[in-house]
């Protein structure tokens, strides 16, 4: 596949070019869902449950129906069609069935003239409620047999043992996505029965196939459209409030809007879920590793979601990259009474990332031997199998280059200013500089690339050549990671012009692009384009017998043979494709196989500075080595990297939801901490450039890992520098002082 950007282009691979969407966001003229209304439109809130288990013993919605301005008032025995939803699994109502399976599950939906009379005719409604004892205790439900997946992988000698010996248990909390932008719906009837919903989606077709079944509607009566998005990290995998707002419009007649404020969105989306992680690593005295035991336990809460898939990514990267012949993996996904897990960046790796590298750590200190070089002395590189499914590395995985890569760059200047706004007690005044002790950390994660276990991963994408420009229509979702430029880059490389705008289509006009989840959409949806640039530019070439395509048209030898009007002369001419990658299977009975597509390493480096007598820790600085395949846009892939980290550096010192008794506690930026400017580090970047097996240029997603070995970077500086062994994130106060 050629890479040359064809003459006059400046816009194409390899570029920083400027997003399109870049200055509507920061002049506040984008148009989030959040921000869509219509004449007539009326105004949703939703009733919760406010226990996290309960049997509904009545409902009477009779005092909000009676309200002025009120329009519907819908429980689940108004859905038309299948009473429950789910991504992998159809488990979960509508509206609660009966039974309340998690604290904030939603009981009815309400429409009216005005938000604030939705919100008091929700409030209204009178419920009696017999509360059950919760079930939130997930080595309970693992003895128990409450679960949605349990795994195990077996590789190699199971009584396989090695002269070093090191164990640990680990710990990681529950943390939110927490985007700025909260879950947002409307939609608007047709008048023929069906209508146009416009949702925060990070898949429009596997939300559409939801909706549809519980409306009982046919595929083309509901339309489902890309909507401008605040964020998102894996919260709008799953189905929301997409379901209400439509059966509210349906029942109405009239345009329905949804949003959430920060509390309701706290327990209206999916988390990242919690675990709990036994680690045994035996090595020879050289630091090889001989063997890897671990159980993992990840609490899914109340219903499935992704929770199969998730567990599965927990176990396959156990061991990190590294190489391990002797491999002892039991993995399982459970369910109780708490928040619904799912999809948040990183999928399983991040857990187990946290992990292995605290155990990479003890054998490093156990060998007395330098972190670093028991990392390189385990390296997995291409060509190498797979610690846990034995599958073989195709395509490209600079291990070693991203480590040594790290270790070259430069550490921050030893001095610690005499600044309160630098130092870990900040602008609080408790820590002088006396009382400061710098600590150094490293990680190294290796993630899996798009959808995996024979999942059957596509994209669809259409270039149109129009007299005006390129046209790249695609359902995929732009979540402010940048695919629109990315889009448009691979088409201008290809098809000569700088003239290419992405055309969002909705659910009938374009077949599905697949979730903006899994690193995939720059290899996957990126694929796609390129497959379809080429496409399109080839059968131009060939109807006029050029060899060059051109801003201007059709070129051979370096002269015009048919401008773009002569090309167009009979309309706007499209190619239209599917893009799959590799194939990849389902696990054996022991988990081995060709699970996966495709793999990306990367490491971290961390400095921070702790105050050891009061337990604060600033992150000073971030230092990351990104395996990218080809970097299609060097200043986007900048910018993942930098809030990947920031992600990352917030699981490990602050963000935690507190859930008690399956309630939680503190679903307020008030009280759920995620960093801002003030907490933010500085970040250095590089990035290796190794041409991959699949995806548009040789190039790989870089979505989440960034985030993976940032959180046990940061906890293996904290622990440099205070020697404490630190086994649970985020790491609090009260952990470093040693309460």
């Amino acid at each position: 596949m050629t890479t040359r950007i064809a003459p006059g282009v400046k816009g194409g691979i390899g570029t920083s070019v400027l997003r399109p969407d870049g200055e509507p966001k920061v002049t506040g003229n984008f148009a989030y869902a959040s921000d869509l209304s219509s004449e007539g439109m009326l105004w949703s809130a939703t009733l919760r449950s406010p226990h996290a288990h309960a049997r509904l013993l009545k409902i009477d919605i009779g005092p909000a129906v009676a309200m002025d301005g009120v329009r519907a008032v819908l429980t689940q025995d108004d859905v038309p069609g299948e009473p429950l939803f789910g991504q992998e699994e159809q488990d979960q109502p509508v509206l609660c069935d009966g039974v309340a399976r998690y604290w904030g599950e939603p009981v009815a939906v309400v429409a009216a003239e005005d938000e604030e009379t939705a919100r008091r005719a929700a409030a209204a409604i009178v419920v009696e409620w017999e509360p059950l004892a919760p079930f939130v205790d997930p080595d309970k439900a693992a003895e128990e047999g409450s679960t949605f997946r349990e795994l195990k992988v077996r590789r190699g000698d199971e009584t396989a043992t090695g002269s070093v010996v090191v164990e640990g248990f680990y710990e990681t909390a529950t943390q939110d996505q927490a985007p700025l932008g909260p879950e947002a719906g409307f939609a608007i009837p047709d008048g023929e029965g069906g209508l146009d919903l416009y949702v925060t989606s990070q898949w429009i077709h596997v939300d559409h196939r939801q909706i549809i079944a519980c409306l009982d509607m046919e595929p083309d009566q509901i339309r489902c459209h890309p909507a401008g998005i605040g964020g998102a990290f894996g919260s709008r995998e799953d189905i929301s409030l997409h379901i209400h707002v439509a059966m509210l419009s349906l029942a109405t007649g009239r345009p329905v809007k949804m949003v959430y404020d920060r509390s309701e969105s706290f327990v209206g989306h999916v988390k990242r879920h919690p675990s709990r992680m036994w680690y045994r690593h035996e090595a020879d005295e050289d630091g090889k590793l001989v063997k890897v035991t671990a159980r993992l336990i990840l609490d899914g809460g109340a219903y499935a979601h992704t929770s199969r898939a998730v567990i599965a990514n927990a176990a396959f990267f156990a061991v990190g990259p590294y190489n391990c012949d002797n491999v002892v993996v039991d993995a399982v996904a459970v369910k109780t009474n708490n928040p619904p897990a799912g999809a948040m960046r990183g999928f399983g790796a991040v857990q187990t990332c946290f992990g292995s590298e605290m155990q990479m750590d003890r054998l490093a200190e156990a060998l007395d031997m330098d972190p670093l070089e028991l990392r390189r002395r385990n390296a997995l590189a291409a060509g190498d199998p797979l610690a846990t499914s034995g599958q073989i590395i195709a395509g490209s995985l600079p291990t070693l280059a991203v480590i040594d890569t790290l270790e070259a760059m430069p550490l921050p200047d030893d001095t610690i200013e005499d600044d309160p706004r630098l130092l870990p007690g900040g602008t609080g005044l408790t820590t002088p500089v006396s009382s400061v002790v710098r600590g150094v950390g490293y990680a190294v994660n290796v993630k899996n690339l798009a959808f995996s276990e024979a999942f059957d991963d596509f994209s669809e994408a259409r270039a149109v050549m129009t007299t005006a420009g390129v046209e790249i229509h695609t359902a995929a979702m732009e979540v402010g990671q940048g695919l629109v430029t990315v889009c448009q880059q691979i088409a201008r490389t290809i098809l000569g012009t700088d003239q290419v705008a992405v055309v969002w289509d909705d659910t009938s006009q374009i077949g599905s692009a697949g979730s903006t989840s899994a690193s995939r959409q720059t290899q996957m949806t990126g694929g796609a384009v390129h497959a379809a640039s080429v496409g399109l530019r080839d059968k131009i070439l060939e109807s006029f017998g050029g060899d060059e395509l051109r801003e201007d048209g059709v070129y051979l030898h370096d002269e015009l043979v048919a401008t773009i009007d002569q090309v167009c002369v009979g309309g706007p001419v499209g190619h239209h494709v599917q893009f799959r990658h590799p194939e990849t299977f389902q696990p054996d009975e022991n988990g081995q196989g060709d699970v996966h597509a495709g793999f990306v390493v990367s490491a971290h480096r961390a400095v921070v500075d702790v105050d050891p007598e009061l337990g604060l820790v600033r992150v000073v600085q971030v230092d990351t080595v990104q395996d990218v395949g080809k970097a299609l846009n060097p200043q986007a892939i900048v910018g993942q990297l930098e809030g990947g980290i920031l992600q990352g550096v917030g699981l490990a010192v602050m963000e935690q939801l507190v859930v008690d008794e399956g309630v939680i506690r503190n679903p307020t930026f008030t009280d759920y901490l995620i960093p801002t400017f003030v907490d933010a580090p500085a970040v250095n970047t590089r990035v290796i450039e190794e041409g991959d097996h699949f995806g548009p240029f040789g190039a790989k997603g870089i979505g989440e890992s960034p985030t993976i070995s940032a959180t046990p970077a940061v906890v293996a500086a904290i622990r440099a520098a205070t020697g404490r062994d630190l086994t649970r994130v985020p790491v609090l106060p009260e952990d470093i002082i040693g309460i």
